[in-house]
């Protein structure tokens, strides 16, 4: 086989299998339609819907315990939607996640019933009312000492229909099996009451009460009569495989989110994901040429991957997470940054096309593989200490991350293969870097310090002026607690004082709370958020109807969240853990990697002076930012970019290290102006298609994702600027005066 060919067919493979992956993501395999793009788990803050999380009163439940929970949980949402997923969070929360469903009131109130179900016999009941004879539906009192069997001795109950031997007619029914416990138990109990009631009790309300006919024995029994429909007997049947729940749960955190308005934030979304792909490999085209057609090619076997990954791995794609991929597309292209600087340097030594291209990825390989290390800690401890929509956030960036590397390294080099083969070896194709004069970054370091510092007292001057208004940071629901209840007004309408009033009106008539009222504006859809102290289920159920009717919209488009105080202060906690926990993970790796603490402590350094400048825009732009769990996904975001980025740059350090015969403070200042102006280029065009993703969310995305994608930036900027001027020169100050270094110290002093 000769070279064009072997060329063509590496590029025809990689056709195929970006084809492939176009007709998955729009077609499906098989009948299922398995690997469809519109198959993919959407969470409930872009299909709506409604999530629940209780958290267990008993203090150290047992894994059994939960799991039994979970499973009579699974149970009571069954009838409500088969899409409900009910999964455990931590040693003793359950969460429920109901997607595309609208009674949210209803659901609310049945998921936050105890469930507690008890069997007692009729003449043992009495009305709350103090009546002797409760009727079905009335609430009722009874002796706990004379409950006979309750729900967890329930194994199965199911609605069904069959005929009256001695009419003949059809009748709904209920079928009943218990475990063995309970059989033994109903067994007794009925042996001994032939002919009396067995009342059936739910939360203190009379069920049913069925007459026992004869002693049942063998676990299984049939409750007739009194079910004109069969939708009567689902009901019961529904209730008594619900059952007693193991553990006594407590309603720690519920969000209602309308379908409407995360339709609206997936349609923005993926709009500014298509644009920014496109701005991406048109850059890449124009910077690097016949390369950067290769990487675009690789991008887009990105995407089409990607989206078959999240099919396959079953991804809840939530509104973070379509950003975390969105920002992933502008990080996928640095590792093809990377490489092509290496193969410029090399065709710019003499050296042929192919090898080039083959020294290029040997020689980029390590500062690729630190780098996204790196930011896979700060993902992987994003995902431990987020929740919810956070761990989304961490789940995208990771598998972006991962499979950015793989298309880089494997597909990028396939391709630059082809074109070799292909013959496509002209010089003009692929560029060659030009020989720089090192520029001295380290020569003005004290200015990098004084710009620095400058950002710093901006920050404690910020953090002063709020401190006096009453708050440093504009916490938001996630770290405060209470209630936030939304309405979003029709289209072309626009707020007024009166529609102000109303609202708060509105939460004040149904909940006696004031209100703290703000304004948004996502793409034309204008909202009104009101903010109170958490309000109880049948509160925010009521006053979402109430807004509704207020403002003429569907109940669809108000939503509600609940977050109690005990949580809202854990996520205050581990958005702090969080950055401590991947700053000291980072340490330790590059430690082990450079075997270099003052490139360690110089990385981390830097990282802690993005963090400020990050936290000084939380600050100082208290008034239209709030700080939620977005703000940990944020601050993490920043710490593995920066990194990132000072690794790339400590990389060439050490590799123009290991010719240094004498470690002096002008060969050490060489090799650090020359290492950071050899990779400048690469730091400047990774930034800049990182930072056009995420200034296409903030333009065109809904407004939580704007507040998330400001700081970003602002951070993404940061974490440039600190690894160019302040990393290096920190590292460079400590290889003078720190460690085992006495000779560089001695000639500085001489120097002097």
């Amino acid at each position: 086989m000769n070279n064009k060919t072997k060329g063509a067919l590496q590029i025809l493979l990689v056709v195929v299998l970006i084809a492939a992956f176009a007709y998955v993501a729009v077609a499906g395999i098989g009948g299922a339609h398995k690997g469809k793009a519109q198959n993919i788990r959407l969470g409930l803050d872009l299909k709506g819907g409604v999530s629940v999380t209780y958290q267990a009163n008993k203090a150290n439940p047992t894994d059994q315990e939960m799991d039994d929970t979970v499973y009579k949980m699974q149970k009571r949402v069954e009838d409500v939607s088969t899409e409900a997923a009910v999964y455990k969070e931590g040693s003793n929360r359950i969460t429920i996640d109901i997607p595309g469903v609208s009674n949210s009131a209803e659901i609310l109130k049945k998921l936050g019933n105890a469930g507690s179900l008890q069997f007692i016999m009729y003449s043992d009941l009495k009305a709350k009312d103090g009546g002797t004879s409760p009727a079905e539906g009335d609430e009722v009192t009874f002796d706990k000492k004379n409950v006979k069997l309750d729900g967890s001795m329930i194994k199965e109950a199911k609605a069904t229909t069959e005929q009256d031997q001695s009419t003949g007619a059809t009748e709904n029914v209920v079928e009943v099996t218990f475990n063995s416990k309970g059989s033994k138990k109903f067994g007794e109990i009925t042996e001994a009451n032939v002919g009396s009631q067995m009342a059936i009790v739910y939360d203190n309300k009379l069920v049913s009460a069925p007459t026992i006919k004869s002693a049942i024995t063998e676990g299984k029994c049939t409750i007739s009569g009194g079910f004109e429909k069969f939708s009567e007997a689902e009901e019961l049947a529904s209730t008594l495989r619900i059952g007693a729940l193991p553990l006594e749960l407590t309603n720690i955190h519920d969000n209602v989110v309308g379908a409407t308005l995360g339709s609206e934030a997936l349609r923005t979304s993926l709009i500014a994901g298509v644009i920014g792909l496109i701005l991406v490999i048109l850059f890449m085209i124009v910077m690097y040429r016949l390369p950067g057609v290769a990487s675009s090619i690789a991008l887009i076997f990105y995407v089409g991957a990607m989206l078959l990954i999240l099919n396959g791995l079953n991804v809840t794609l939530t509104l973070p997470g379509i950003a975390g991929i969105v920002l992933s597309i502008g990080m996928a292209v640095d590792a093809n940054c990377i490489i092509f600087t290496r193969i410029r340097e090399e065709l710019a030594s003499g050296k042929t096309v192919a090898s080039s291209i083959k020294i290029g990825f040997s020689k980029a390989l390590s500062a690729i593989i630190d780098g996204n290390i790196t930011t896979l800690i700060a993902a992987f401890v994003l995902y431990l200490k987020g929740s919810g929509t956070v761990k989304g956030f961490a789940q995208t960036l990771a598998i972006g991350i991962i499979l950015s590397m793989f298309t880089a390294l494997v597909i990028t080099r396939l391709v630059m293969d082809a074109f070799t083969s292909l013959g496509l070896t002209d010089l003009k194709l692929y560029g060659t870097q030009k020989s720089r004069k090192p520029i001295d970054f380290i020569g003005n370091w004290k200015k990098y310090v004084i710009i620095s510092g400058a950002v710093f007292v901006i920050c404690i001057v910020g953090i002063v002026v709020n401190v006096n208004k009453g708050s440093m940071l504009n916490y938001s629901l996630d770290f405060v607690g209470g209630t936030s209840t939304s309405v979003s007004l029709s289209e072309n309408k626009a707020i007024t004082d009166a529609d102000k009033d109303t609202a708060l009106k509105v939460v004040k008539d149904n909940t006696g709370m004031e209100g703290e009222l703000s304004t948004s504006d996502d793409n034309g859809v204008k909202k009104i958020t009101i903010r109170t102290t958490s309000q109880t289920e049948d509160q925010a159920a009521k006053t979402r109807s109430e807004l509704a009717k207020a403002f003429s919209v569907d109940e669809k488009k108000v939503e509600s969240e609940t977050i109690s105080a005990s949580v809202s202060s854990e996520m205050k906690t581990d958005a702090v853990v969080a950055t401590i926990i991947a700053a000291i993970c980072m340490l330790i790796y590059i430690w082990i990697r450079f075997r270099n603490l003052s490139t360690g402590v110089s990385s981390v350094l830097a990282l802690v002076h993005d963090i400020i400048v990050v936290f000084t825009v939380y600050v100082v732009a208290s008034s239209y930012i709030q700080v939620g769990s977005t703000f940990i996904a944020c601050m993490l975001t920043i710490v593995g970019y920066s990194i990132n980025d000072t690794i790339v740059v400590f990389d060439r350090i050490r590799e123009n290290m290991h010719g240094l015969r004498e470690q002096t403070p002008e060969s050490l200042a060489e090799v650090a102006n020359r290492s950071l102006t050899q990779t400048l280029s690469r730091t400047i065009n990774t930034s800049v298609t990182t930072i056009v993703m995420v200034l296409l969310l903030f333009i065109l995305g809904v407004s939580s994702i704007r507040e998330f994608a400001l700081p970003l930036m602002v951070g993404l900027v940061s974490g440039t600027y600190s690894s160019i001027f302040i990393a290096t020169s920190l590292w460079y100050v400590m290889k003078l005066h720190f460690g085992k270094n006495k000779l560089a110290k001695k000639n500085a002093k001489k120097n002097k």
